[in-house]
């Protein structure tokens, strides 16, 4: 990581605010990027070597701004060895009672905008014949849970678009790595939509529970060195990815019957 530029988005909390302290501590040149400039500037000022972190605000829901912030992130250093996308939200409302507007704003951040920086960023990687692009998708990637369905539908697309991608960018020396966290102790929850497209508001308590985002960036970074495709990062909550390979039938049951 010494000397690599990396760009995190999601950066002004969270898994990314954890993550940019760890790649700053090891070395690396940041670009941080999340809506709120005003927590950008307070991670950057919490970040070992100041002078080799910039502060670049996007926002991923406007798509047609996303091209050019990629030209603004390349032109800060002339590279960009690895792009870490960190931003999302997520949901806690009944499909059928969710507005579409709410649905469309989930897939937008969590997906549509992810897709948009990183096609927009690989044409630099492809000619450089190197990088590395990292998702941070969740559990809810590869299993439907309650109250979910927007959230997991962007988290499962993720998983469909970056697997056929990676095949595609082997030849060209590119990584892909997908990140699977299960309950991190993280605002995910305040600030996840309602069926009317607002914030909750509240603490879930398995995420009030969940392990610290400084442990998850640690596992993360552990994962980038090894090249690693896909990973599940959490407590127990992680074993739900083998019950749905395996037992199915059994974990749609335990589904069932959680109350959130």
């Amino acid at each position: 990581m010494n000397g690599k530029v990396v760009w995190i988005t999601g950066a002004s909390s969270g898994i990314g605010e954890a993550l940019a302290y760890a790649c700053a501590a090891a070395g690396a040149k940041l670009i941080l990027s999340a809506r709120n400039r005003d927590e950008l500037f307070r991670v950057k000022q919490n970040c070992r070597s100041q002078a080799h972190v910039h502060v670049l605000p996007v926002d991923l829901e406007q798509a047609d701004t996303l091209v050019d912030k990629a030209a603004n992130a390349l032109r800060i250093y002339g590279r960009i060895d690895l792009l870490i996308n960190s931003a999302g939200i997520s949901q806690r409302g009944r499909a059928l009672e969710t507005s579409s507007e709410t649905e469309h704003r989930i897939m937008n951040t969590n997906f549509w905008g992810t897709v948009a920086l990183s096609k927009a960023v690989l044409p630099a990687m492809v000619a450089a014949r190197s990088g590395h692009l990292v998702c941070i998708s969740s559990i809810a990637g590869k299993l439907g849970t309650k109250n979910r369905s927007a959230y997991a539908a962007s988290k499962h697309a993720l998983h469909g678009y970056f697997d056929s991608l990676r095949a595609e960018l082997h030849a060209d020396n590119i990584n892909v790595t997908l990140v699977c966290p299960g309950y991190i102790k993280t605002n995910i929850s305040l600030n996840a939509l309602t069926a009317s497209g607002q914030p909750q508001g509240t603490m879930d308590h398995n995420q009030a529970n969940g392990i610290s985002p400084e442990d998850c960036a640690a596992a993360i970074m552990k994962a980038i060195a090894a090249r690693r495709e896909e990973m599940y990062i959490g407590g127990q909550e992680t074993m739900a990815v083998w019950l749905k390979r395996f037992f199915p039938g059994f974990l749609s049951k335990k589904l069932r019957e959680r109350e959130k």
